[in-house]
């Protein structure tokens, strides 16, 4: 039987009947790299211009160049990150919601009587971004030169040095708190509401010590306004390699730093956590996210999903105890 339409008729018949097909196809694309449509967006539970915040803003761009997808940041700030944390718990596990995160929100649940999540069973770990160093230090006017030194201090006169925070349950809190557990000596805590007013109470030599990130302690020390005694963490620091951690001061066990990672509410799919993770590697592994790395005083971190969800894990279980055995509460 012949086609009386002819077969230009014929080809437009067969045109038309792919054309679903050719729009569907960006979609399916996307859909096979399990990224959803629209924007994603990454909640930040602190304010802006916090180290979370200036990490969100950082990924944001190359993420969403990765993705084919708007990537945005949004602030959601309050009652220690907990505001923020819970909104990201209660979102739909389809990708378009992500949460950065400092180890601060591992700390919460064990300072404050009621959380609204779990920071396991509620969330899916993507990968840790990076990790900042911390840093001891005191005021020049105190007799110390180094951690040993400034334990002996405070042995000789106990409870009566102070030292500051950011505010109660603040990574600074804890890493001091750590110290005065490791070396059996008792400092008053004396919280403030975020680092500034904390700071200019040490350099106006009104506190004794505190525990700083070492971008923000580098240039104070080279001013001569405060004095550098020991890295918090496991390693020494690459802009201050003359510092000695703490373990190598005599106190080992009382390592702390700060680290940051991506989550997603429980239940996002597996593959979306796969090629998140793979496209977030990517870029930490290059030499220009290391550069804007450390200009913030972070370091790229990367790996599995798996292990920022072991190291989530581990904090966990050791802050609990730290918490529990320096009587600590934000309540």
């Amino acid at each position: 039987m012949t086609d009386r339409h002819g077969p230009g008729r014929r080809h437009l018949a067969r045109a038309a009947a792919l054309l679903p097909l050719a729009a569907l196809a960006p979609r399916a694309a996307r859909a096979q790299g399990r990224i959803p449509d629209g924007p994603v967006t990454i909640i930040v539970p602190y304010t802006p211009g916090t180290g979370p915040d200036i990490l969100g803003r950082l990924i944001a761009a190359p993420l969403g160049s990765r993705f084919g997808q708007p990537v945005v940041v949004d602030n959601r700030p309050g009652a220690s990150g907990n505001i923020g944390t819970q909104f990201v718990a209660r979102a739909a596990p389809d990708g378009r919601t992500l949460m950065l995160q400092p180890n601060t929100f591992i700390m919460n649940p064990s300072l404050f009587r009621q959380v609204p999540y779990d920071p396991i069973d509620s969330f899916v770990p993507i990968v840790q971004l990076s990790t900042g160093d911390l840093v001891m230090v005191v005021n020049p006017d105190v007799p110390a030169r180094n951690a040993k030194e400034l334990a002996d201090l405070a042995r000789a006169k106990p409870g009566e040095l102070d030292y500051g925070s950011p505010g109660v349950g603040t990574p600074q809190h804890l890493a001091m708190a750590l110290f005065g557990l490791t070396a059996n000596v008792t400092m008053n805590h004396v919280p403030y509401r975020g680092a500034a007013p904390s700071l200019q109470d040490l350099i106006g030599k009104r506190l004794v010590a505190m525990v700083l990130p070492v971008h923000t302690a580098l240039p104070l020390a080279q001013a001569g306004q405060i004095r550098l005694l020991a890295l918090c963490g496991d390693k020494r620091s690459d802009v201050a390699p003359d510092v000695p951690t703490l373990a190598e001061s005599g106190f080992p066990g009382a390592q702390a730093d700060l680290w940051f990672g991506l989550f997603g509410p429980a239940g996002l799919p597996a593959e979306f956590v796969a090629r998140a993770n793979a496209d977030l590697n990517a870029w930490l592994a290059e030499p220009r996210t290391r550069d804007a790395l450390l200009a913030q005083g972070m370091k790229p971190a990367g790996g599995p999903p798996e292990a920022l969800g072991d190291l989530a894990k581990r904090d966990l279980a050791r802050w609990a105890e730290v918490i529990k055995r320096g009587n600590i509460s934000a309540d």
